[in-house]
């Protein structure tokens, strides 16, 4: 969800000022990066990024697969996004 549609969903009388990106501020972040990409798994809905901890490396994740090579889950690549009435739903 864009954080302008979330302001309108919590207080739709608002006034919104759009002021403009910041020096050092992001306009996407990145949930899951390339080197996390390397021992994830696509679990349907979720993502599994188990620890590099030893003991769970191999461990196989029912239902999962292995993520492809460069594989990078951002905001900017985000095709589902949440509606103001999915978010008011959930409110609920």
């Amino acid at each position: 969800m864009k954080v302008v549609d979330m302001a309108k969903a919590v207080c739709p009388s608002a006034k919104i000022n759009v002021i403009g990106i910041r020096p050092g501020e992001k306009l996407h972040e990145v949930l899951l990066s390339e080197d996390e990409g390397r021992h994830s798994f696509d679990a349907g809905s979720f993502f599994v990024i188990p620890p590099l901890e030893p003991s769970w490396v191999g461990k196989v994740w029912r239902g999962a697969k292995a993520l492809p090579a460069g594989f990078r889950y951002s905001s900017d690549t985000n095709t589902q996004w949440l509606t103001l009435a999915q978010l008011r739903a959930m409110a609920k």
